[in-house]
């Protein structure tokens, strides 16, 4: 799934700020702290063409209409001249790769406009010389998918204990309605009876118990996670593993409607555990997802609310961050 198109730090440049249009980088970059103007960057102006030259090969006519055999200055040959052959210096070609030519590839260096999706037939398309660069979305590093997961399973705590406040009534009167049958059907299971008459019926009130479960524990999960994430992009557990969800065009808070879709994405199929636990199935592989995902590490619910998770500098103590020494090293007293 490609991004949409947006501001984004370039890759190959964390310093600065580009436009991705769906499948390439356009317009000359911008700075990281500068706030990116609303929608895309204007055209940039077409080049000057250049001054008609005679074509490689052709000789100036000199008089009686026979071709001059000596190059006038000026000319491609001659004194002072560009070289009509490729790759020679003062090369006046259109040869993409060279210095002070256009490149017309797009994402790269000097790119002049969206018009060419491509390099020329025969010619390699541009990659990354060796690996290609981690991203650091907004100078910050991505954070790693262990302290995702032990984030996300502290706030799963929270909202446990929250559940076992709660919802405990409810959990305690669905339970008080299905034993008889549990009962009945383990000690049947484990005499080797295989049979279905005469078991316990379960409560009529299960079902709706069931659901009611359900409803405040999403409720409850809703409540917990969405404020502090519109607010800081933080939960209690991000905050004590030192993360942070940040959108990707802009180092700023996610806000109350950003913070509900990302949250939904994950949180929503906890209703659907009622239909032979679909929901946890969709909740597990959104959680697996950042480990597929490149090269931004975004779960389901980070690509649908385009956010990303990074990892925040360590604030250094001064109680135990030794003081820096005022000599000069090399210097003795």
């Amino acid at each position: 799934m490609s991004l949409e198109p947006g501001w984004y730090v370039d890759p190959a440049d964390t310093e600065t700020r580009r436009w991705w249009d769906g499948e390439g980088w356009i317009g000359a970059p911008i700075p990281v702290d500068v706030t990116p103007p609303e929608g895309p960057p204007p055209p940039e102006p077409e080049p000057a063409p250049a001054a008609a030259t005679p074509a490689a090969g052709q000789q100036a006519a000199g008089p009686g209409g026979r071709p001059d055999a000596t190059p006038t200055s000026g000319t491609p040959g001659g004194p002072g001249g560009p070289s009509p052959w490729p790759g020679q210096p003062g090369q006046g070609g259109p040869w993409p790769g060279q210095p002070g030519q256009v490149n017309p590839w797009p994402g790269q260096p000097g790119q002049a406009g969206p018009g060419m999706q491509g390099p020329p037939p025969g010619w390699p398309y541009p990659h990354w010389p060796g690996a290609q660069p981690i991203p650091r979305p907004h100078g910050l590093p991505l954070a790693s998918y262990g302290a995702r997961l032990v984030a996300r399973l502290i706030d799963f705590g929270v909202v446990f204990l929250l559940n076992a406040v709660v919802n405990g009534w409810f959990v305690w009167r669905y339970i008080e309605a299905v034993s008889p049958y549990l009962r009945e059907s383990v000690r049947r299971a484990l005499n080797g009876d295989t049979s279905t008459e005469g078991l316990p019926q379960i409560d009529d009130q299960a079902g709706g118990l069931q659901i009611a479960i359900l409803v405040i524990a999403t409720a409850l999960w809703y409540a917990y996670e969405v404020p502090s994430m519109a607010a800081r992009g933080q939960t209690f557990g991000k905050r004590l593993m030192g993360i942070r969800a940040l959108p990707v065009e802009a180092d700023q808070p996610l806000g109350f409607g950003r913070a509900t879709r990302r949250w939904s994405t994950l949180g929503l199929p906890t209703l659907l555990w009622y239909c032979c636990g679909l929901g946890l199935v969709l909740q597990l592989i959104d959680a697996v997802s950042p480990l597929f995902d490149h090269p931004l590490r975004q779960a389901l619910h980070d690509k649908r609310a385009q956010t990303v998770v990074v990892q925040l500098p360590r604030k250094r103590d001064p109680r135990t961050t030794p003081p820096e020494s005022a000599d000069t090293p090399g210097d003795t007293p």
